[in-house]
């Protein structure tokens, strides 16, 4: 795989994105991050590039890949955003392809379908309440996953249970057919993610984490 040089991050000011942001530093990974407000954002760094602009903006989605050799994202949807994964992600599939940047790694929730999916009861009961309570974004993210699958970028979608903001390390268990368990803590989140840019097992895949 591309030796990794500088990593782009969307969602990097985000709860989960800062774990995964301090993460990469503490790793001594240079970073590039996309901000729509750089001034609330606390880190410190002189690894950590940053960009003022919105993941909506094409042009700004070019600002944040220029001089990357990866893209990772843990970005959310502010409440009342229609049409951002999806246009987001036609964005950086466009913009990825036009640098000939190829890695891909990108968080989102238990909703999303595959294939190759056998989902026990609890991860269904999860991915019916949120298809049910968050209907748009539901579709949305399945229309990211399926925008993935027809592009030639080397991706894996990295699905999760809830998410635990705390400093906790345990064991990640990961499963292609179903999640191993009901959460996972936000810096084994980040170690996985990360661990990713030199693993190609999970290449055009959306795996299960969990901490056990």
């Amino acid at each position: 795989m591309k030796t990794i040089h500088k990593i782009a991050v969307l969602g990097g000011g985000g709860k989960a994105g800062k774990y995964l942001v301090n993460t990469l530093l503490e790793k001594g990974i240079p970073c590039k991050l996309l901000l729509r407000n750089p001034d609330n954002f606390q880190i410190e760094n002189p690894l950590v590039e940053i960009i003022k602009g919105n993941a909506r903006d094409i042009t700004s989605i070019h600002s944040l890949l220029k001089g990357c050799t990866a893209l990772m994202s843990s970005l959310g949807q502010s409440q009342g955003e229609i049409g951002t994964y999806a246009e987001v992600t036609k964005n950086i599939i466009t913009t990825m392809n036009l640098f000939n940047i190829k890695r891909y790694i990108m968080v989102t929730g238990l909703n999303v379908d595959t294939p190759f999916d056998s989902k026990g009861p609890k991860t269904l009961y999860a991915t019916d309440w949120m298809k049910t309570n968050f209907k748009k974004a539901s579709l949305e993210r399945q229309e990211e996953y399926e925008m993935l699958s027809a592009c030639n970028l080397d991706w894996t979608l990295v699905r999760v249970p809830m998410i635990h903001l705390n400093t906790e390390k345990g064991k990640v268990e990961s499963n292609i057919r179903d999640c191993p368990g009901d959460k996972i803590n936000a810096l084994d989140l980040a170690s996985f993610l990360i661990d990713q840019l030199s693993c190609a097992i999970y290449i055009g895949k959306a795996p299960f984490i969990a901490t056990i």
